[in-house]
């Protein structure tokens, strides 16, 4: 088949490219949310094609895979086509609902023609999506290989934006422990505004690393003693389940999809700051201990999360939509 999609989360996106078929990636001058193209920093395969929108009405597709709601108004403009029926499409939400408890229905609730996917069993539960049709497929990702080392008595946390999410992604949480003396090094996009608010240093902030392409994020996380994840609102995240794979003993607050992706063997769960603080510290002084868990959050991890069970679910869901 061929797919419309997105560049959205580059991430996910390398999951779901991996399947088989070709990838029509909308591409614009300048890039922009609507046209990234190609991931830079990501390893896509060939069967990743850029097509600028001017083409798109006369690009054959099969179906489209939508992941954010104007997206259905771009397929319309772009290609002529209405979404559900003219062309066959998916809808993936990655994202916990904002706002208010009672103003979580779903953008897609009021039709049928486009099921949603959800990322995991705690968006669709959280998400009122009314008559659409769902289903929950879990992340899928690349095993990585095993590269933990936790040679940096540190502690890993990987968020983008950390300063306009500041409470959602749980920096506060972070500084927090940090400050316990169980220092952390953060990276993702947007991480260098964190020293604007906290001095690097100071309060157990050890280290700031911007965007870092995949492969090096991988390498350097891994060497990390272990993965804090302090997210209080999110579907779950992938680097989470990316540091598990790696090798990596977690420290995770005790919200979202967090207590159900973490086996007890891994890490940590837990709502309570200082139970993760104390966790911290005993991993930071007994590397055997952190390397255990480690491998158990590897074992987990390429158990629930690999990738031929992500793209075998994805295969079931695109051809029941385009039967």
């Amino acid at each position: 088949m061929r797919i419309l999609a997105w560049h959205v989360h580059g991430s996910w996106m390398t999951s779901f490219v991996s399947g088989p078929h070709t990838y029509v990636v909308p591409v614009l001058p300048g890039a922009g949310p609507d046209g990234r193209g190609r991931a830079g920093t990501y390893a896509w395969p060939d069967t990743v094609v850029e097509v600028p929108p001017e083409r798109l009405a006369r690009t054959d597709v099969d179906a489209v895979l939508l992941q954010r709601p104007h997206e259905l108004d771009l397929v319309r403009e772009w290609t002529g086509r209405r979404p559900g029926r003219d062309l066959p499409a998916l809808y993936v939400e990655h994202n916990t609902p904002r706002g208010d408890v009672a103003d979580w229905r779903h953008p897609l609730a009021d039709q049928d023609e486009i099921p949603i996917v959800h990322v995991t069993a705690f968006n669709a539960a959280m998400w009122d999506s009314g008559r659409a049709p769902v289903t929950v497929i879990e992340h899928g990702i690349p095993d990585p290989g095993y590269r933990w080392t936790g040679e940096r008595e540190t502690l890993g946390v990987v968020v983008n934006e950390p300063v306009r999410r500041w409470r959602v992604a749980g920096m506060d949480l972070a500084t927090r422990i940090a400050a316990s003396g169980a220092p952390i090094e953060v990276y993702g996009i947007g991480v260098g505004a964190l020293a604007d608010r906290i001095t690097t240093g100071a309060g157990g902030l050890a280290g700031l690393h911007e965007d870092l392409p995949q492969a090096r994020l991988h390498a350097e996380l891994a060497r990390h003693r272990a993965y804090l994840h302090p997210y209080r609102w999110t579907s779950l995240g992938l680097a989470l389940i990316e540091a598990m794979t790696l090798g990596m003993p977690v420290l995770a607050l005790a919200a979202t999809a967090a207590p159900q992706a973490v086996p007890a063997d891994a890490g940590v769960v837990s709502p309570d700051p200082d139970q993760l603080a104390r966790a911290a510290h005993r991993l930071l002084a007994e590397p055997d201990l952190a390397r255990a868990q480690g491998l158990a959050a590897r074992r987990h991890a390429l158990a629930r999360y690999g990738l031929p069970r992500f793209v075998a679910d994805f295969e079931v869901a695109l051809k029941e939509v385009t039967a």
